[in-house]
């Protein structure tokens, strides 16, 4: 557990990471990629060569007796949500950092984005029940407090259902949001719930792994033992057949996420601990952005 020294120092230079990344990064990337709710009608001023004739506003053309067009600007204002796993999977890692660890520097990156778009953003975050819920706001000192509340929390319960903290943001959040999901994704039952959330909302997964997670080192007789259960079993990790099975699991359970994602109709990005999390948003980002 941090102390609250720790806590300031690591929110800090996580402000700093994503601040750099906002502006030099994901500058107009972001905007481009989630649009606002539509248009509003702006203001009205004199017709020059090129307007769309469609917007002549023809009340006000003719009691001037003369041609004038309606401006309009994008209602931009957006909610981000970020759905964040903290259960005690999340804090396995073995060699960059940990899930729990690269999903917060993640989620500091998507919150100052948001921030740095005039929009708001909240958070939940859950393990087998919503731990905590973050009501969506505007500025920077909420975007820290959230940071704050991801370094600190200590979550009272050690497992993973999805579906509970989806349910809780279909019902929390009334109105469309942009929704990140970021977890491991060490469960399967929440097909439905993520169905009806995508409905309505923009939901992305982003699904956080470690090496270890896909592929077991060959390091003979193991006491191995569940983060999330405390189940406890001995596996010899250098039978070929014993890794073979591992990385099946994984392979499985992977392809099972992406297609309850697919069904549902939502984007699910996939992230290791050694990897650079920068070109995987940033790709998204951009694809996003081009014509389907």
């Amino acid at each position: 557990m941090l102390t609250s020294a720790e806590i300031l120092k690591k929110v800090r230079e996580l402000e700093i990471i994503s601040k750099r990344l906002t502006r030099h990064i994901f500058t107009g990337e972001y905007h481009s990629a989630f649009k606002g709710r539509g248009m509003s009608f702006r203001e009205v001023r004199e017709y020059y060569p090129g307007d769309d004739v469609r917007f002549i506003d023809w009340n006000v053309s003719a009691r001037f007796n003369h041609p004038f067009s309606k401006l309009f600007e994008e209602e931009r204002e957006l909610t981000v949500m970020l759905l964040i796993d903290v259960s005690a999977s999340s804090l396995f890692g073995t060699v960059h950092a940990s899930k729990r660890e690269l999903i917060t520097e993640i989620c500091a990156v998507l919150a100052f984005s948001a921030i740095n778009n005039n929009d708001k953003v909240g958070a939940i975050l859950f393990s087998d029940k919503v731990e905590r819920y973050i009501p969506p706001k505007k500025g920077r000192q909420h975007a820290l407090y959230i940071v704050r509340e991801m370094l600190s929390i200590e979550p009272k319960r050690k497992g993973t259902r999805l579906s509970e903290a989806i349910r809780f943001f279909n019902n929390s959040i009334r109105q469309k949001s942009i929704c990140f999901i970021l977890s491991d994704f060490l469960d399967e039952k929440f097909d439905e719930a993520l169905k009806v959330a995508a409905k309505k909302h923009d939901v992305n997964g982003i699904k956080v792994y470690d090496k270890m997670d896909m592929q077991l080192p060959s390091a003979g007789l193991l006491e191995v033992e569940d983060a999330e259960t405390g189940a406890i079993r001995w596996i010899d990790s250098s039978d070929y057949l014993v890794q073979a099975n591992y990385q099946q699991r994984f392979f499985a359970a992977t392809e099972t996420c992406k297609t309850i994602f697919l069904k549902a109709g939502s984007d699910l990005l996939h992230v290791r601990t050694d990897e650079d999390y920068v070109k995987v948003l940033k790709k998204f980002f951009i694809g996003r952005n081009r014509p389907s």
